[in-house]
């Protein structure tokens, strides 16, 4: 049955795509009279006009010949406005991981704290409830201004985007661990750090890393705008770069590789939850 499922959601998602491409195809098919065609995409678009469309975006057999030449050669390096895709996906991933791994470690500890004292639940929630909503790219300049440091400003937007689904979840992880659990190990006397790591962490652990991934999940949609903003290095910026080029291949590229990378590293923490979860 879920083989036969399978089959068929497979069939049904290779349908939609072919779908998508030959819409798109047709979308980006010259004009049949009346406009000109021009070759050069930046002339085109200062010329203006309606002849701009079938020049201005890329078909995807284009898109596709970029997606083959850009991974043939994913880490050049032929100066500060022209590096390869794997070379700004790394300084991405590189920012994105050290803030992240900076907001689990303080948040995680405080959700635990948050999560096991009533009165710490009360007295840190307003502040949590104020803080959440705040995009974090509203802290980039607060951060540009103080830090004076734009690679490291991106990596205090991803630890700020990244702290609170994870204190959340923990919080609320740890709060849902059956009592029953708990009063066991007070009768068997066992001390409170024990008790968090081998009752209250296994038990809360599912929860922790759905939080995990949200973060993770939020904290690439934000590298991509910061590095957008503070330019220099980075996936964002490579997007930019190339719009200020009007060079729509390979910012679609990019939109590609984006995905890409989100889609993998949802899949590496969903793997991670399910080997935390209890399964009958």
């Amino acid at each position: 049955m879920k083989a036969s499922l399978s089959l068929r959601a497979s069939i049904v998602s290779a349908l939609i795509l072919i779908v998508f491409l030959g819409a798109w195809q047709l979308a980006t098919l010259p004009p049949s009279g009346g406009g000109t065609v021009y070759a050069d995409p930046e002339y085109a678009a200062m010329m203006g006009g309606a002849a701009v469309q079938a020049s201005g975006m890329p078909t995807p057999g284009v898109v596709g010949q970029t997606i083959l030449s850009q991974l043939a050669h994913p880490f050049y390096d032929n100066g500060p406005n022209d590096k390869g895709i794997g070379i700004q996906l790394a300084w991405s991933l590189a920012r994105v991981l050290s803030g992240f791994l900076l907001a689990a470690l303080v948040a995680i500890p405080l959700g635990f704290v948050i999560g096991m004292s009533p009165l710490m639940f009360k007295a840190l929630n307003p502040y949590i409830q104020i803080m959440k909503p705040i995009s974090p790219l509203a802290w980039m300049p607060l951060a540009l201004y103080t830090i004076k440091d734009a690679s490291l400003s991106s990596i205090f937007v991803i630890f700020i985007c990244s702290i609170w689904p994870m204190m959340i979840n923990t919080a609320h992880g740890v709060a849902s661990v059956k009592k029953d659990w708990l009063n066991v190990a007070r009768t068997l006397e066992v001390n409170a750090f024990r008790t968090a790591m081998q009752v209250v962490l296994p038990a809360a652990a599912p929860t922790i890393l759905t939080g995990m991934r949200i973060s993770m999940g939020i904290a690439w949609l934000v590298i991509v705008a910061a590095e957008m903003l503070v330019g220099g290095t980075g996936i964002g910026y490579f997007v930019w770069n190339e719009w200020n080029n009007l060079n729509l291949s390979n910012v679609i590229f990019a939109i590609f590789m984006i995905g890409a990378v989100g889609m993998a590293l949802d899949m590496v923490f969903g793997a991670l939850a399910k080997l935390v979860s209890y399964q009958e």
